[in-house]
């Protein structure tokens, strides 16, 4: 086993295709030992060469509520009524911090997320 840094696009090809053979190798192995070696280094360099911004707090909101099987209707009485959790939902208005405490708690969403600035639409 010889790995090296992942100092570029090619060496991170490499790394990907060595991977790619490997994956599958016993964890109390030398190959499953390189494997878990690479998977770090890749990871590594993915989070550093092409890093995903966090969502905006009302795109969060909607990807917790499609992992929780929720529907607008069941954030009716936790941000308001019917009309002001389409008006949210819907960029049309921005969340209040007593909303923002509301959704942390139901929904498991870290308050740094839900307070971050988003684009209302017009």
């Amino acid at each position: 086993m010889r790995i090296k840094p992942l100092k570029n696009e090619e060496d991170y090809e490499k790394a990907l295709e060595r991977l790619d053979v490997i994956f599958d190798a016993p964890t109390d192995s030398e190959e499953g030992d390189e494997a878990e070696i690479l998977s770090m280094m890749i990871n590594n360099y993915e989070n550093e060469h092409y890093p995903i911004d966090a969502p905006d707090p009302i795109e969060a909101i909607k990807i917790r509520m499609e992992e929780m099987n929720l529907k607008q209707k069941d954030l009716v009485g936790v941000i308001g009524g019917k009309s002001r959790v389409s008006e949210i939902l819907n960029k049309k208005k921005r969340l209040t911090v007593d909303m923002i405490r509301e959704l942390e708690g139901i929904l498991h969403i870290s308050a740094s997320v839900l307070v971050s600035n988003y684009q209302l639409t017009k």
